[in-house]
């Protein structure tokens, strides 16, 4: 181990994003579901990809990834764990992260499937529509996970989603195990409602045993626990983790740690363009602050202002210097 510990490790699917505006037709059109992920295979990839609009913003994403990359901006030391292929759209991936300022090292498969793309659907509500192909992220396995990174982070970051594939969640499971041997924190985001739908039970009992940190949205939360609402979800959740952060929306953000409850506003005025990153940027502020010494209501803080960035522009990345929101966080 280092003699200084890097301050986050995530863990999750390397995915390239293509964005474009559509209408709520077209959504309804081609049979998704308005506002969530779905998984889709190749063939039907291509079929949406060609019915797309010509004019498409094509960035790095992945849920983690855009985590990691929000922490970089904001001067924090991050590294990420995810699969590409040695193709085109693994060598922008690995080329963009890489250029932000996180550490990544794992190595891309030279066979087997391409480099994972996510097609998000903006519709003027800033609802975006999330239609994900997989690829090379489903093959990644244990043995991405390296024990030295795990145990030099303070804090592993989990994507929920990486629980879909069978190889990753044992991944998942072993970076879990290796942080706790390690002394170290594991932070779980719950990534999306209908991830929690399909695996429920284990989540569940992962937040109770295996993680210290979780991110979920209000949906995602009330999901976990099928509570009627969101202060049943709350109730539930704050004896099973060491700190949750629950984000609302424009009703801001919930931290819980034991007893305790900040309550944090959302910032106001923002013009919002597309919400794609939200929750992303979210943990990426308040996983700096928390590891960064700042205290759970300035993380939170923190965590709201790295948000309202990503959501007043078009992708799931920042597009300014984030270090004076740190200042800010703290002194709000």
């Amino acid at each position: 181990m280092s003699g200084q510990k890097t301050a986050i490790l995530a863990v999750g699917n390397a995915i390239v994003d293509v964005l474009a505006e559509v209408d709520d037709a077209f959504i309804a059109q081609h049979g998704m579901a308005k506002g969530h992920m779905t998984l889709i295979d190749a063939a039907r990839a291509e079929a949406i990809y060609g019915a797309m609009p010509a004019q498409k913003t094509r960035m790095s994403g992945g849920s983690a990834a855009n985590t990691a990359a929000g922490i970089a901006v904001l001067g924090g030391s991050v590294s990420f764990v995810g699969r590409v292929r040695n193709d085109e759209l693994g060598d922008a991936f690995s080329h963009d992260i890489r250029k932000i300022g996180v550490g990544f090292d794992t190595k891309a498969a030279t066979d087997g499937p391409a480099t994972a793309r996510c097609l998000i659907l903006v519709t003027p509500d800033a609802q975006r529509t999330m239609n994900t192909y997989l690829g090379a992220c489903a093959e990644m396995t244990p043995d991405d996970v390296s024990a030295a990174a795990v145990a030099d982070a303070k804090v592993t970051y989990l994507e929920g989603y990486l629980w879909d594939q069978p190889r990753a969640k044992e991944a998942m499971r072993k970076a879990m195990r290796l942080a706790h041997e390690a002394g170290n924190k594991v932070a779980l985001t719950l990534s999306d409602a209908f991830c929690v739908e399909r695996h429920r039970a284990e989540f569940q009992y992962l937040v109770e045993h295996a993680v210290d940190i979780l991110f979920a949205n209000e949906s995602e939360i009330v999901s976990l626990y099928q509570s009627s609402d969101f202060d049943g979800a709350l109730q539930h959740v704050r004896h099973h983790v060491d700190v949750a952060a629950l984000t609302r929306s424009e009703k801001g953000s919930v931290i819980l740690a034991g007893e305790t409850v900040h309550i944090i506003d959302a910032v106001k005025g923002v013009s919002v363009k597309d919400t794609t990153g939200a929750g992303d940027l979210y943990a990426a502020g308040f996983l700096h602050g928390y590891t960064a010494g700042l205290d759970l209501h300035a993380s939170g803080r923190l965590g709201s202002l790295c948000a309202a960035e990503v959501i007043s522009h078009v992708g799931a990345r920042p597009l300014i210097d984030l270090k004076p929101f740190v200042q800010q966080a703290r002194s709000s």
